[in-house]
């Protein structure tokens, strides 16, 4: 006996491009929430972190040693900022469309990469601290001596990183994602003016549609019910 191959049934086409829309609404609806998740965590840490003391230290006066410290936004402030502006682009993709998006995301994305080697550097600066301790004696050389930095940095880069990933998400993804609904945006197309409505019984009213170049005795300008 001969062998009888299975001839595929094509899908209907129609099909098949529901199954594409369903499934590609599938993953718009992870990567939003991965990314959201992402995003916001990421800022909040890092603006938690840049507020810790990220570095200590000690510097000699005329009567022993005097221990200091400084925290993140004193060695540096990008890490907060960009936070700030990432999290303000994670919320505008939703604002905007097409090339938009892709703008914002790109923001979004380098405000992560900002954030994280800003934090980075700054895990082993020293700069902050021995101003610190030129400020504190009051004298000019002074310098920080066994000077040791905490995990706060590192912290703030692995925030950085967070935001960094909502954005490469964003621009993979972000044309999958819903936008602002169309009746709050403003598409420059004339909005249809509705002619006020006119009481004949209220002198104020014949006079302001007088005003207006309309005859207050056209029976379409008499209220409802009348």
């Amino acid at each position: 006996m001969g062998c009888v191959s299975a001839v595929p049934v094509p899908q209907p086409r129609g099909r098949s491009g529901a199954a594409a829309r369903a499934a590609g609404a599938a993953t718009g609806r992870r990567t939003l929430a991965a990314a959201l998740l992402l995003g916001a965590a990421g800022a909040a840490v890092a603006l938690l972190a840049s507020g810790r003391i990220w570095a200590e230290g000690a510097t000699a006066t005329p009567g022993g040693t005097l221990s200091l410290s400084a925290e993140g936004g004193d060695i540096t402030g990008v890490p907060s900022a960009l936070a700030v502006v990432g999290l303000a682009a994670l919320v505008a993709v939703f604002a905007v469309r097409r090339k938009g998006r892709t703008i914002v995301a790109a923001l979004l994305t380098l405000s992560g990469a900002g954030a994280a080697v800003a934090a980075f550097l700054g895990a082993s600066d020293r700069d902050a601290l021995d101003e610190k301790a030129a400020e504190t004696t009051g004298d000019t050389a002074a310098t920080i001596g066994s000077l040791s930095h905490t995990p706060w940095p590192y912290v703030t880069a692995a925030a950085g990183l967070l935001i960094l990933l909502a954005g490469l998400l964003a621009l993979r993804y972000g044309s999958l994602w819903p936008a602002m609904a169309g009746r709050y945006e403003r598409d420059g197309t004339p909005r249809a003016r509705t002619a006020p409505v006119v009481d004949p019984d209220r002198p104020e009213d014949l006079w302001k549609a007088l005003d207006r170049g309309e005859d207050p005795t056209d029976g379409d300008q008499a209220p409802p019910g009348r």
